[in-house]
Order: C-alpha cells, then sequence, then structure tokens
C-alpha cells in the first residue's frame, strides 16, 4: 500500500510529464491533474489515498486558492473601461448559451429549473487564461478579434461570480437549518461583505505593506484568505469567501506589492494545490455512466458550442466578419478552472448527482484538447495567412 506522501509524489510527477506532452498542443499542463484523474475513475488502487480526509481538505485547498487567485485577478476598471460592443457580447453570447444548456439539463437530467440555470451559466463561462498565449503568438491581442476575446473573457467574470453566488445560495436553500443558525448565517455575510467592502476603503494604510518583505505581505496574505473562510465556514459560503478574499486583497495592497504577491500566490496555487484539486475532480467522475451514456457527452458538446457559435455569430458578424465571428465563437468555447469549480461544490453538496457532474467534466476535457488546436489552425488559415 502506498503512503499519501509517496502517492502526492507520483502526482506531481507524472503531472509534470503528462503536463509537458499536453503543453505541445496548447492545453495548459494543469490539465494533465484532471486527465489523470479521469483514468484513476476507471481503476483506482490508490483509493484509500484518495478518498482520505487528508487528501480532500488539500484539494479543497486547491480549490479556495483558485476562487482567491480569481478575486485577486479581477479588474474592476478594466471592467467598468469595456466598449459597449463589448458589454452586449458579452451577456448575449453568454446568455444565449446558458438558454440552451439549462433546456438541455432540465429536460434530458430531469433537475429542476433553478439547478439547470446555474449549471448551464456556469458552463456558458470561458476560460480566457488559455486563450492569451494563443492570441499573442499569432500577434491579434491588439486587433478586434482579439480585443473582443480578451473582453469578453474578463467581463465574464462578473457572471461567474454569479453563478458562484447562486449555487451557493441554492445550496443553502437546501440545507435544513435551525433558526439560530439562520441568524448566524446571516451575521457571517454581512461581516464578509462588510470585511470586503471596508479593506476596499483602506488602501492608504495599504500603503505601509510597501516597507514590509515579502514575506511578511505574504503571511498577511493567508492571514486575510483563512480569516475570510473562517467566517465564510458559518455562512457555508466558504467559496464565496475565498472569492472575496481575493477581490478585496487586490484593493488594499499597493501596487508595487500587487504583481509580487500575485506571483507567490500564483505559484503556490498552480504549483502545489491546484492539481491535486484537479486530480480530485477526475477520481470523482462517474467513468461507467459515460461508457453507458457517450452520446450525452456529445450532445452536451454540441449544444454548447453550436450555440456559441451561433450567438457569437449573431453579435459579432458585423463588428468583426463572418469569420472571425466565428473564430470568436470558438475561442469562447474553452473551459477552465471556475466552471470546474462551481459544478465541483454543486456535486459534493449533492445539488447535482453524478451524472451530469460526470458529464460535464468529461465535456470539459473534450473542449480542452478541441478549442486551442482548432483555434490555432484557423487563425493561420483565415488570419495570419
Amino acid at each position: 500500500m502506498i503512503n499519501f506522501f509517496l502517492f502526492l509524489a507520483l502526482t506531481f510527477l507524472f503531472t509534470l510529464l503528462l503536463g509537458r506532452m499536453i503543453e505541445r498542443i496548447r492545453v495548459p499542463w494543469i490539465f494533465a491533474a484532471l486527465i489523470i484523474g479521469s483514468v484513476l475513475a476507471v481503476y483506482n488502487p490508490f483509493a484509500q489515498v484518495t478518498s482520505s480526509d487528508a487528501f480532500v481538505f488539500l484539494a479543497q485547498l486547491g480549490m479556495y486558492f483558485m476562487l482567491f487567485m480569481i478575486g485577486f485577478e479581477l479588474d474592476l476598471n478594466e471592467l467598468v473601461r469595456q466598449s459597449g460592443f463589448i458589454f452586449k457580447a458579452t451577456f448575449f453570447i453568454i446568455l444565449f448559451e446558458a438558454f440552451f444548456g439549462s433546456l438541455l439539463v432540465h429536460f434530458v437530467f430531469g433537475y429542476e429549473w433553478v439547478v439547470s440555470i446555474i449549471v448551464a451559466l456556469s458552463f456558458a463561462t470561458v476560460g480566457e487564461a488559455v486563450l492569451l498565449p494563443i492570441l499573442d503568438e499569432f500577434k491579434i491581442i491588439n486587433t478586434k478579434l482579439g480585443q473582443s476575446i480578451i473582453g469578453i473573457g474578463t467581463l465574464d467574470d462578473l457572471i461567474e461570480i454569479i453563478a458562484l453566488i447562486l449555487a451557493m445560495l441554492v445550496i443553502g436553500a437546501k440545507a435544513s437549518v435551525p433558526q439560530l443558525n439562520i441568524t448566524i448565517i446571516m451575521l457571517s455575510l454581512f461581516i464578509l461583505f462588510g470585511m470586503a467592502f471596508g479593506l476596499t476603503k483602506f488602501k492608504e494604510s495599504g500603503k505601509s505593506f510597501s516597507f514590509l518583505n515579502i514575506e511578511t505581505t505574504f503571511l498577511f496574505v493567508l492571514f486575510l484568505l483563512f480569516l475570510f473562510l473562517g467566517i465564510g465556514e458559518y455562512a457555508h459560503a466558504t467559496a464565496v469567501a475565498a472569492l472575496l478574499s481575493g477581490v478585496a486583497l487586490k484593493t488594499f495592497l499597493p501596487d508595487k506589492r500587487i504583481a509580487v504577491i500575485e506571483s507567490e500566490v500564483r505559484t503556490m496555487c498552480y504549483g502545489f494545490f491546484a492539481p491535486v484539486f484537479f486530480l480530485w475532480v477526475g477520481t470523482t467522475m462517474n467513468v461507467s455512466y459515460l461508457f453507458s451514456f457517450p452520446l450525452l457527452v456529445i450532445l452536451v458538446v454540441l449544444v454548447s458550442n453550436g450555440a456559441k457559435l451561433l450567438s457569437s455569430w449573431l453579435v459579432g458578424r458585423n463588428h468583426l466578419g463572418v469569420k472571425q465571428s466565428l473564430l470568436m465563437g470558438i475561442g469562447l468555447s474553452v473551459r477552465f478552472s471556475t466552471s470546474i469549480i462551481i459544478v465541483k461544490i454543486l456535486f459534493e453538496n449533492k445539488v447535482i448527482g453524478a451524472d451530469l457532474y460526470s458529464v460535464i467534466v468529461a465535456s470539459s476535457i473534450f473542449f480542452m484538447f478541441l478549442v486551442p488546436p482548432l483555434l490555432s489552425n484557423l487563425l493561420v488559415k483565415w488570419v495570419n495567412k
């Protein structure tokens, strides 16, 4: 029987090796952990380790650190500066896909409308971080197409936050809690949002961190993250708390410290915790269900990608032209961490079952391997001739 530490060593080794291979087709290396987890879902000789409290705890920390990074990277000023086309395109494309996605989840999988809408909304969001290296490689970041993709990917962060909050509300509504606990929940939420808003008002005080060394500042970041998580735990809203802590810290710390801290936290998040989280996501898939109903994955891919392409063409054909509006739709089809995190939260809280959860994760893997190579090839043919 392999022990926990040797299992982690093997996890990081195989994530590194497989990650280097899939990067050659422009798939982010972090998805190697999800692939390994999916393989373990078929046959897992390490089930005792992957179901242990220690492993689940590390995986949950990975989820919280990624949500913290999402909040920390959220640029509210940039969102305000987006053009009218970006606003119109973002909400039209995301809501168009969410509409057809919610119909699919409701009628095919049989979930109630509220859950169907939240799942579809989270799955319709964009993993723009995957697209940036591709856009940069083909020198189109500063073109209309590049700016449209980046702008929509940036603005859809607001929709991701809304989807996350809605998911936590559904989870809270399904939990039967005494009246006293409801009071504690409301008080905890009030404190969370009060702290997040309060830190934005103490920007001047945050300048004192410019004179502290990076280790001290990093300890303050960890203190703030776990403080938010601890308060959020009382409200059963740790995911929202993690995201809020990132938003609050971004507005509190001085600009000269933000870049350094972001680098430090990102390294710890994606270098250690995130691979464990994605491995956890993969191992909890129901592969037997996928083998029994493989057409469901294809159906989800067709509905989701079809809606994204059609909506991108409808809203972008006059602004970008037909080919580039389709390129935008293909690029916006890529999924990344936030949608998977929301679906994982719903699954762990038994709001959705292994059937829908497994199909969505499998669809995300499909999109991750389809979109980057396809987008790159079409950019060569249609843009960089």
